[in-house]
């Protein structure tokens, strides 16, 4: 049988005479980090100290034990960050310039010293830009030229800190007769009726042995002779349960074994989990452009999405269990698609078993964005074989359902000015038209591709064109107000969002020491978006007055207007169900403490944007919309069940007044939208009013409005679940906050336990509870609530060790009376 050892111990780390103990997997930064030599690059401007280390090379080194007992021994990395050579005793037995792909070198028979020597990234992308020439790209950095995470070299959330290291396993394996080299499975379902098909490759040392496959799943096994170095197994297992994405049924998950046998001994095996799922992308043209839907099982669904960055800018450091914490937070948001976005890696198995098990749809990226990617050697042979590699690797997942070519090229050739500076010169076309489509096709055929994101389908359209395909909506945080996302329905709105600090605690952890103030030094490297605080300040003062000289002031707004913005947009969108079929809210997370578009920062902390998205991605959200014929209330219902009940609209006052009032039935049906025209008396005039609409009754009982807690409200539309009890709420204020003449916030505020509870006097809108501000351990379970007067809150409070009603009092924020 095949023996694997890993070669987890005894590396050491050597740079200029200089030797340090290495951790494998690892990277240079995190061992020099451990050895004290670099500073944290996550604290202060310590990113600016550490650049040196992505422009040296860098030797890791080790002991290859002997091996006896098997006819061949293979040394195999995982992964290779990413220019390096490997050798054994001064020996070469390789090189390699490919991050995404995995290496195996026949050692049989040898030992000795084993070295990897790394040469810098930078080296390595230069010395190709001087081979195949100079191309476009959205950042200075060189990192179109290299197949290595691209946001590595910086992006505008992210440092620069170009790694080098043995970031994935390696290990020794040591075989006799022959082993599995590779397993393709195609899974397929029909009337309750699951196929699995094993497409399987060996590699031999002995020609003539006969050799066979045994597979298992759900009971069923089946056998296949090996003609050559190849052979297929086909199993048929009757009455499959169905996986489903989460929110539509259960996740079942199926073990499979195959084993390589030779007679009666086994030589090798492989085991993986599956699910039996269909999936097709709907991009059928129709009266308003055409599509972009994911159908499941048959079920046509609105995406829930987010997108995904590497969660640490060091890969190697995130874990099974950050990895499986991380994801979990996107599940109890509501998520249920999530997008691993084009300047980062093929995700781990670790992700993908996280996401099987969360029911989380994925759409994978192939590893382009926002640049122009040259075709020529010896780039484009690294592509192919990098996208067979890993389209193999991840095919058992069920809850992988896109391959996207690219990220923002297609759009970037056409609108980014790179068509005349490339004047014919390559760009990475012949990749997402024609390599990776190709490649997809002849190995994964159960799976959607499409070229890229954004992309129309057709370059006889502009690429971002909102009526087809996928759409980027950036001009929005770029240049315009957020209200303007309700300008457009686009077919699936695959980016969008808005920027807003991270937590308090993180920023104080990130800035030891700093007096905080926007745009303090620390504060500035740590916003890495061209203009970002301009845009920030833009922002707020389209609706607040900008709290100058009062920086807990500012990060507050600048949290709130965060939520509203993405609320405004979704809120929006999913009203338009089923023109727009999707929304992928830029972005779920951080790799490091930063100021950006995040839900979750970069220490793990959610923001007031990841609560509000637990409302704005529920399976029932009430919201009110301005339409040409007036004030229209939505109720989205993405349940299989009906939503019936009474809803009812009241006109109010500031001041808490009820200026008028209407009760009317409810019908929704199960994964539609209803709309209802609300009446002109009770559509809310000035800056005083405004309109509240509580929607009661099925699916389930809902209690008193006076224990609510609703969440929080926008300008132009906003609804709100209240607290467990509660029913649904939305509400309508037609000005923005600077012309409100909002009442001084009067409420209580009492311990009960696990958390607090906050009982509202007047009108207090927007309340937050910034729970870090009370301990940096300590997390609230919501985020933004709106309360009326006579109404109370409770808000779950953990890891807050010495609580009391006074300190609690101290981090609440909330809507005032303008100063």
């Amino acid at each position: 049988m095949l023996q694997a050892t890993p070669l987890t111990e005894g590396w050491i780390l050597r740079h200029e005479g200089v030797e340090l103990p290495a951790v494998v997997p690892g990277c240079v930064h995190t061992d020099l980090l451990a050895a004290g030599v670099i500073p944290d690059p996550f604290l202060g401007r310590n990113e600016t100290e550490v650049a040196w280390v992505g422009r040296r090379e860098w030797t890791y080194e080790t002991e290859l034990p002997e091996t006896n007992g098997h006819e061949q021994t293979d040394l195999v990395f995982d992964g290779l960050d990413t220019a390096a050579e490997i050798l054994l005793d001064g020996q070469v037995l390789g090189r390699t310039r490919n991050m995404h792909r995995s290496y195996r070198f026949d050692v049989t028979g040898l030992s000795g010293r084993l070295a990897v020597r790394f040469v810098s990234a930078y080296a390595e992308a230069e010395a190709v830009r001087g081979q195949v020439g100079e191309r476009p790209a959205a950042y200075a950095e060189p990192y179109q030229y290299i197949r290595k995470m691209a946001c590595s070299f910086g992006w505008d959330w992210g440092p620069t800190l170009v790694t080098a290291g043995i970031w994935r396993p390696v290990r020794l394996e040591q075989w006799s007769t022959a082993r599995i080299a590779r397993v393709r499975p195609l899974v397929t379902v029909e009337d309750g009726l699951g196929r699995v098909e094993l497409a399987v490759e060996v590699e031999r040392t002995r020609v003539e042995a006969p050799l066979a496959v045994e597979a298992t799943v759900g009971g069923v096994r089946a056998r296949a002779e090996i003609d050559g170095t190849t052979g297929t197994v086909r199993l048929e297992v009757p009455d499959v349960r169905l996986w489903w994405p989460r929110g539509y049924g259960e996740q079942p998950l199926y073990d499979i074994e195959l084993a390589l046998l030779h007679g009666e001994q086994a030589l090798d095996a492989w085991r993986r989990r599956i699910g039996f799922r269909t999936v097709e992308l709907d991009r059928r043209p129709d009266a308003h452009g055409s599509g972009f839907t994911f159908v499941v099982n048959g079920e046509r669904l609105f995406a829930r999405g987010v997108n995904w960055i590497p969660d640490d800018v060091f890969p190697s450091r995130i874990s099974r269990d950050r990895y499986r914490e991380r994801l979990r937070q996107a599940a109890d948001a509501g998520v249920d698609l999530v997008r691993i976005w084009g300047g980062g890696i093929y995700e781990s198995e670790d992700f993908y078993d996280a996401c099987d098990e969360l029911g989380l749809l994925v759409w994978q990226d192939f590893p382009f964005a926002c640049a122009a990617y040259p075709e020529e050697q010896p780039l484009r042979g690294e592509v192919e074989a990098e996208a067979r590699e890993n389209v193999v690797r991840l095919m058992p997942h069920p809850s992988l359902v896109l391959w996207n070519g690219n990220n923002e090229n297609l759009w970037g050739f056409r609108d980014w000015e790179w068509e005349p500076r490339l004047a014919g010169d390559s760009w990475g076309e012949g990749y997402y038209l024609g390599v990776l489509p190709r490649v997809v096709a002849e190995l994964d055929p159960t799976r959607p591709y499409t070229a890229g994101s954004p992309w129309s389908g057709s370059w006889n359209r502009h690429p971002n064109d909102p009526a087809h395909g996928t759409h980027h909506s950036w001009e929005v945080w770029n240049r315009e107000d957020y209200a303007d996302y309700r300008l457009q329905v686009p077919r699936f709105v695959a980016e969008f969002g808005w920027q807003a600090p991270p937590a308090y605690a993180t920023l104080r952890r990130a800035l030891p020491g700093e007096e905080l103030t926007p745009d303090s030094p620390g504060m500035l490297h740590h916003q890495k978006a061209d203009d970002g605080n301009g845009k920030l300040r833009r922002g707020l003062e389209r609706h607040f007055a900008f709290p100058e000289g009062d920086f807990d002031r500012w990060h507050y707004l600048t949290q709130v207007n965060q939520a509203r913005a993405v609320a405004a947009g979704i809120e929006h969108w999913r009203s338009h169900w089923p023109v727009c079929a999707g929304t992928v809210v830029w972005q779920l997370n951080d790799c490091w403490p930063v100021t950006s578009w995040a839900a979750i920062d970069g220490d793990g902390r959610e923001k007031p944007l990841y609560h509000e998205l637990r409302r704005l991605y529920a399976d029932r959200l009430l919201t009110l919309q301005v339409r040409e014929r007036g004030l229209v209330l939505a109720a989205v219902n993405q349940a299989a069940e009906s939503w019936n009940g009474t809803l009812t609209l009241r006109r109010m006052s500031v001041e808490g007044g009820v200026i008028g009032e209407s009760r009317v039935g409810l019908v929704t049906e199960g994964r539609a939208v209803a709309h209802v025209d609300v009446p002109r008396e009770l559509e809310p005039v000035g800056p005083k009013e405004f309109l509240v609409a509580d929607a009661w009754g099925s699916p389930r009982s809902w209690g008193s409005p006076r224990s609510w807690g609703s969440p929080r409200s926008s300008e132009a539309e906003s609804g709100g679940e209240a607290e467990s009890g509660g029913g649904l709420r939305a509400l309508h204020f037609s000005a923005p906050d600077r012309e409100i003449p909002y009442p001084r916030p009067e409420f209580e505020v009492a311990l009960v336990p696990g958390g607090i509870e906050v009982t509202a006097h007047t009108l207090v809108r927007d309340l937050l509870l910034q729970a870090d501000r009370l301990d940096p351990a300590a997390r609230a379970d919501r985020g933004l609530v709106t309360l009326l007067p006579g109404e109370r809150v409770t808000i779950g409070v953990r890891g807050w060790q010495t609580p009391d009603a006074e300190t609690a009092r101290s981090a609440l924020y909330c809507m005032e009376p303008h100063r």
